[in-house]
């Protein structure tokens, strides 16, 4: 297979801009969030750009304890971002959020790049990292679900029980959806990378059901240790107290 890597000129890459732009003028018309999703499109923009620049650096780098804090900025980020619909304190549900991915996430990432893929040296961050990414954003989203789908429940007075299982179901149908669609609807973006870079598809195919277990897993662990930690501590859902 052909192993070279083909280069985006800056100006063919501003045209993947032009789709992104009938999108915005579509929204304006229709008087939806058009600001909004300019603000998205120009943050993603700074991040990657940003990222960009600090992967090059992280991954030169020989030392453990740099990984760890980028992992625990990208924790730390997650579980705030997970909250961003619930309407209660997310300061109050904020330690719910961080230890629930930390620990859903964690114990997925550690098994995946520790037995699965066996890194050297175990913080090797030009493996770590981008799986953590991985991790860590689809166990935020999963809560973020199973969070406003609990609240919404709960100022509907359904029952705690059918509540919680309300809520984690919502969370894990986008992974459930995903786990059909694979490899009939899709090829998920850390394959078709792979693909594109010339690695065999049948190599690149077991790195993606290495991925498909990681997200399922950090998805489904993070939500239910969250709804756990909710209950336990007695979450007031629309100021009302759970019983």
């Amino acid at each position: 297979m052909n192993d070279s890597v083909l280069t985006i000129p800056l100006p063919q890459l501003a045209i993947a801009f032009i789709p992104a732009a009938l999108v915005i003028v579509i929204l304006f018309k229709w008087s939806l969030q058009a600001n909004t999703a300019i603000y998205a499109l120009a943050r993603m923009l700074g991040q990657l750009l940003l990222i960009g620049y600090l992967l090059s650096y992280i991954f030169d780098t020989e030392s453990a304890w740099i990984v760890l804090a980028v992992l625990m900025v990208m924790v730390a980020a997650a579980s705030w971002i997970a909250l961003r619909t619930v309407s209660l304190d997310r300061k109050r549900l904020y330690f719910f959020s961080l230890l629930s991915i930390a620990v859903g996430g964690g114990v997925t990432l550690l098994t995946v790049s520790q037995a699965v893929l066996a890194i050297e040296p175990f913080y090797l961050p030009r493996y770590l990292v981008p799986l953590a990414g991985m991790v860590f954003a689809n166990a935020m989203n999963a809560v973020s679900l199973a969070a406003d789908r609990l609240q919404a429940e709960l100022a509907r007075d359904t029952p705690w029980l059918e509540a919680r299982n309300t809520a984690l179901n919502a969370a894990m149908i986008p992974n459930i959806n995903t786990l059909f669609a694979v490899g009939l609807v899709s090829l998920p973006g850390m394959m078709t990378g792979q693909i594109l870079s010339g690695i065999s598809p049948l190599i690149a195919v077991r790195y993606q059901i290495m991925v498909m277990c990681m997200i399922f897993a950090a998805a489904g662990l993070s939500t239910a240790l969250f709804l756990v930690l909710v209950r336990n501590h007695r979450w007031v859902a629309v100021g009302k107290q759970t019983t």
